[in-house]
């Protein structure tokens, strides 16, 4: 039996589909955060979110969501 090869993503696309996905994540927190934070607006959230990772988005997704994600001791 022929089996149709597989598809290889480049690294490039799959950078891509993680920064978007890194995006909607801290989108979201930031709507969160905003809806309980009248008047304060959302790039001043955003950035005091991603402020202490600002060199690349997978920094930025460790340093917000890295806690929520590890198991418990």
């Amino acid at each position: 039996m022929v089996t149709k090869p597989q598809r290889t993503t480049r690294i490039e696309d799959r950078i891509e589909e993680l920064r978007a996905e890194i995006d909607g994540i801290i989108d979201a927190r930031v709507a969160r955060i905003a809806s309980e934070s009248p008047g304060v607006p959302a790039g001043v959230i955003r950035n005091l979110l991603t402020a202490r990772a600002p060199s690349c988005r997978c920094d930025q997704y460790i340093a917000l969501c890295g806690n929520e994600t590890k198991a418990p001791d």
